[in-house]
C-alpha cells in the first residue's frame, strides 16, 4: 500500500460494523479512492459513503475519519473534495442507538481541523478551488457543530 494507507492494516476491520454488516471491506473501498481512476474512485467513494456515514456511523466510521483526512491531504487522490464532502456528511450524521459512535466520530472529524484549514487556505500549492471550497464548507461546518451527542457531559 505505500505510505498512504499504511497504518490502515492496523485496524481490526473485520471486528468493526457499517450500515450493512461487517467492515471488512473498507480498507478496499479506501484504497480505490486512493489509487483508482476516476470512475472506481466516485463509486467507492459513493459506496462508502452508503456504508459509514448516511444516514448513521458506526464504530468503522470511527476508524475510517483518519484515513479519509489523510486521502483528502493527499494531493494525488482524484476526488479529494468528495472525500471532504464525506467527512462533512459525517460530521451531520448520528446513531440515534448508539450516540458514543456519534460522539466518537464528531470528535475524529474534529480533530482534521488543522487539515481542514490549511487546505481551505493554501494558495502555495496547485490545490483545485473544489477542494478549496469543500474545506471551507467543512470547516464552517466544524466550527459551528452542535449536536446533543458532542455536547458537555453534565454527569
Amino acid at each position: 500500500m505505500g505510505t498512504v494507507l499504511g497504518e490502515m492494516r492496523n485496524v481490526r476491520w473485520h471486528e468493526l460494523q457499517h450500515a450493512y454488516g461487517s467492515a471488512s471491506q473498507v480498507p478496499g473501498m479506501l484504497s480505490r479512492i486512493a489509487w483508482g481512476d476516476g470512475p472506481t474512485a466516485e463509486d467507492a467513494l459513493s459506496d462508502l459513503a452508503q456504508w459509514i456515514g448516511a444516514p448513521a456511523v458506526f464504530d468503522a466510521t470511527v476508524a475510517a475519519v483518519p484515513f479519509l483526512w489523510e486521502l483528502a491531504a493527499t494531493e494525488t487522490v482524484r476526488d479529494r473534495a468528495g472525500v471532504l464532502d464525506l467527512l462533512a456528511t459525517i460530521l451531520a450524521a448520528d446513531h440515534a442507538q448508539d450516540p458514543g459512535w456519534t460522539r466518537s466520530a464528531h470528535e475524529a472529524v474534529a480533530e482534521g481541523r488543522p487539515t481542514a484549514a490549511r487546505l481551505a487556505t493554501d494558495t502555495s500549492s496547485p490545490q483545485p478551488q473544489a477542494v478549496r471550497d469543500a474545506a471551507a464548507r467543512l470547516l464552517a461546518a466544524t466550527d459551528g457543530h452542535t449536536c446533543a451527542a458532542c455536547l458537555p457531559r453534565t454527569d
